[in-house]
């Protein structure tokens, strides 16, 4: 059905009650995966806080940093804050009390984003409010935005993540101009928690100006309807250990192995105006009795590593449990002007992650697995052009789709909206570099795709 809605202006990142994130686990098979696990063990005793170590000796961290993450110290107060840059990822630690300062040296003119995705140890506890705080604070110590994201109903430790923006708003003057701004990451937590230092990775991303002002209101009228879940061949595909490994999986059903504790990585390559349905499930099981509460968490980030939305569902072990998301939005510029945190975070193309958990509570009832997980995707909605940029993310190519993840996602799959081998695939291949200032180029191939689409019968 069409739904058309009441719309507001969208602030910023908002604080949002439960924004489960998950923990990684070892990566599948990829040869990039394999990489990302190198580099994090490579890097997995340097950027510490001074006599907080943020894993025990010689045990090795549950999540793949990026094997480029650079190794930075936070600080304890704003004068000693060391520097972000947009376009890197780094490698730091969360102290268990007080705040941790980072800053950012901005221009006047674009936006900026940096996502925090906290590390808890091995054996670490959690409860529904445990989490992390992040707010983005101006030249003149006011705020620009503020997320917090807890563990919620699936209190499984896990790696959570959240994000803060400095916007060129002019609802926002004192956020608007270049200069120093900081970067405050905090625990939030009950007396319940392990309170020992976590891991911490940020990504820093800017995003440029638009050469000429649109519109200013996100859309009102979007198909929010939840479609038929997807159906067909069951692909295997291990996901990765962190986001810098996620494997890239497009419209199909996938599968993988996924034990108690532990979490996988995918992620989906989006072009603007497509729309994106995923659900997760994990089988039933012929053993123990009774049930776990938010045992299977399914997670959804942004380019930016921005949360969108999550959900969680309980396992009896006597039926499978099924996760799925709530509708969203086709990918669109303008959906960052929306009152609603899950809908304003659809404002990028790009790669969006898939974070599945699986709550390390299953296997006191059902034992230590592995279980099967499945994984259904479905991307609906026509591409479209994208926004004309002034000048160049960074990373560069962070909002738009590159033409391997299109192919990658592609495999082993065919149908209906993707491509595979042959016409198709190349057809989508040239697609793939549509992010960003696509124009009518973009709408040629487009038409092209259409009709060896419609000459074919795969799935994506």
């Amino acid at each position: 059905m069409m739904r058309r809605r009441r719309t507001a202006r969208w602030r910023g990142p908002k604080e949002r009650p439960c924004h489960p994130s998950a923990r990684a686990r070892a990566a599948g098979p990829s040869a990039r995966a394999r990489a990302a696990v190198v580099g994090a063990l490579l890097l997995g005793a340097t950027a510490v806080l001074p006599g907080r170590p943020a894993l025990a000796a010689g045990t090795p961290s549950p999540y793949a940093f990026a094997p480029d993450a650079r190794p930075v110290t936070g600080a304890a107060s704003a004068k000693d804050a060391a520097l972000l840059t947009p376009g890197a990822t780094y490698k730091s630690s969360l102290r268990s009390g007080g705040k941790t300062y980072y800053r950012l040296s901005l221009d006047a003119t674009s936006d900026a984003y940096v996502s925090a995705t906290a590390i808890p140890a091995p054996g670490s506890t959690a409860s529904d409010g445990d989490g992390i705080k992040v707010t983005v604070r101006g030249p003149d110590d006011r705020d620009c935005s503020r997320d917090t994201e807890t563990f919620g109903v699936a209190h499984s430790p896990r790696p959570i993540v959240a994000w803060g923006a400095r916007e060129v708003s002019a609802d926002r003057s004192y956020c608007r101009r270049g200069g120093t701004y900081y970067v405050i990451v905090e625990r939030v937590g009950t007396a319940n928690a392990t309170w020992d230092t976590w891991d911490l990775e940020l990504f820093a991303t800017s995003e440029p100006r638009l050469k000429q002002a649109g519109a200013t209101r996100a859309p009102e009228a979007w198909n929010s309807a939840s479609p038929t879940p997807l159906s067909g061949e069951v692909v295997r595909r291990e996901g990765g250990a962190g986001f810098a490994s996620a494997v890239s999986v497009g419209q199909g059903v996938w599968s993988s192995d996924i034990a108690p504790g532990g979490t996988l990585f995918y992620k989906v390559p989006l072009t603007w105006g497509r729309q994106l349905y995923a659900t997760a499930e994990l089988d039933s099981s012929n053993s123990g009795t009774g049930s776990t509460t938010g045992a299977l968490n399914l997670s959804l980030y942004n380019p930016a590593r921005g949360p969108i939305n999550d959900v969680s569902a309980h396992y009896s072990g006597r039926q499978k449990a099924a996760a799925e998301l709530r509708p969203l939005p086709p990918v669109a510029y303008e959906n960052r002007y929306d009152g609603l945190a899950r809908y304003s975070g659809m404002r990028f193309a790009g790669s969006y992650y898939l974070v599945v958990h699986l709550s390390a509570e299953v296997a006191e009832t059902y034992g230590d697995g592995p279980f099967r997980l499945t994984l259904r995707v479905r991307v609906e909605g026509p591409a479209e052009a994208g926004p004309d940029y002034a000048g160049e993310s960074e990373p560069r190519g962070v909002f738009e789709v590159a033409a391997g993840d299109l192919g990658v996602a592609a495999g082993g799959q065919g149908g209906e909206g993707g491509g595979g081998g042959g016409a198709g695939g190349t057809a989508m291949t040239v697609l793939a570099v549509s992010g960003i200032g696509a124009g009518t180029v973009l709408l040629g191939v487009l038409g092209v795709w259409t009709v060896v689409a419609r000459r074919r019968v795969r799935a994506w």
